[in-house]
């Protein structure tokens, strides 16, 4: 089944940089060598002359939390949530005497909420009853007073690759379509603390400022057919099927998002992402029923915290790359809406759908209003 899910729907997460990185360090290659090498030179030297200190706002709104390896897991969680973080750097204290002096031996991982509270759910998957999250950690001691380190042997951390505010954009763009990531966290030169992250929105919205530009768009407005998107695997459950199965899958794959699929017309009718587990605290009743509430009814939930029109056009600047950071991100486009692109789509297209919807993702449909 999961071979057949996988021919459905291509998830675009993180790919517009990616293929925008593989482009530049494509040399002499294609149908135009002299064409396609000066294109992606120019893109490079634009990108590497740029410092994200003054070219991308907010990078220090969002307040930056930490958390130690020895944290418990419990305490963890209710940390992010109360600050309303949606992850954070791990620091390892061995000794609270030795002073940290140098940049490697502070931060170690990162780790986000939601990848967190899956673990938890994923170690408790047999537990049923009454009361809320954070009651069923407290009674299975055995997951909730687990320490943040230990969770690297699980390799639940997220790698650790940050930048300073003098570094270049192009820097950070190899960093987040190498490594898969969303955000990169931001260390000050003067005390080696994380003090702001650059998140891939502000990226992409950061190139977007090139269309126009003939280097830019002579890779920007190829079809997405000519790059790898459909090579990307993509987890999905049905709509008939319950909240806890969503999660489990979430947890499993590790993509940050999985399609929900309507059984009968095989429609993608919405996706439950990371970004959206924090539910599960915020409404106990949500928690309590997981294995009895459909995904379909849980992607229609309406959350207080809801931005009423998330494409309105507006300059979001700092607003936004602080927001994005957030639990409770009112910018994120609801769960039943997910956002989408065609393979005839321009590279440039989805990256400005990606923009304007402020979505860290979208996914790659046919052209058959998303059936196979």
């Amino acid at each position: 089944m999961q071979d057949t899910r996988r021919t459905d729907l291509k998830l675009l997460e993180g790919g517009v940089l990616k293929e925008a990185e593989e482009t530049i360090k494509a040399d002499h290659v294609g149908n135009n060598p002299e064409t396609d090498s000066d294109s992606a030179t120019a893109l490079q030297l634009f990108l590497d002359r740029i410092p994200i200190n003054n070219s991308i706002p907010g990078i220090k709104n969002s307040p930056v939390v930490e958390l130690k390896t020895g944290d418990t897991v419990k305490d963890a969680i209710e940390f992010l949530y109360t600050k309303n973080a949606f992850g954070a750097p791990i620091v390892d204290v061995l000794d609270p005497e030795i002073p940290l002096t140098r940049f490697p031996d502070r931060y170690i991982g990162f780790l986000d909420f939601a990848t967190l509270v899956l673990w938890s759910l994923q170690n408790a998957s047999k537990e049923t009853g009454k009361g809320n999250f954070m009651s069923l950690l407290e009674k299975n001691p055995e997951i909730g007073n687990t320490k943040v380190g230990e969770l690297a042997k699980s390799f639940l951390w997220n790698p650790f690759f940050p930048v300073r505010l003098e570094d270049t954009l192009f820097h950070v763009l190899l960093l987040i379509s190498k490594h898969r990531i969303q955000v990169v966290p931001v260390i000050e030169q003067s005390n080696l603390k994380v003090t702001g992250f650059v998140t891939q929105n502000a990226v992409i919205q950061l190139l977007l400022q090139s269309d126009g530009l003939t280097w830019f768009d002579s890779i920007a407005e190829k079809p997405l057919s000519e790059f790898r998107f459909e090579n990307e695997s993509v987890s999905f459950v049905y709509g008939d099927e319950s909240i806890a199965d969503a999660l489990h899958v979430l947890f499993k794959s590790q993509t940050g998002a999985v399609a929900v699929i309507n059984r009968q017309t095989r429609m993608l009718i919405g996706s439950v992402r990371n970004g959206d587990v924090y539910l599960l605290m915020e409404n106990d009743k949500i928690f309590r029923d997981r294995k009895v509430v459909t995904v379909e009814e849980f992607i229609r939930i309406e959350t207080s915290d809801r931005d009423p029109d998330p494409t309105i056009e507006r300059d979001m600047g700092a607003l936004l790359s602080a927001g994005v950071l957030q639990l409770r991100n009112k910018y994120r486009p609801r769960m039943d809406s997910p956002v989408t692109n065609k393979k005839t789509d321009t590279l440039k297209e989805a990256m400005k759908n990606v923009a304007r919807t402020k979505s860290d993702f979208c996914f790659q449909v046919d052209d058959s209003a998303y059936s196979r």
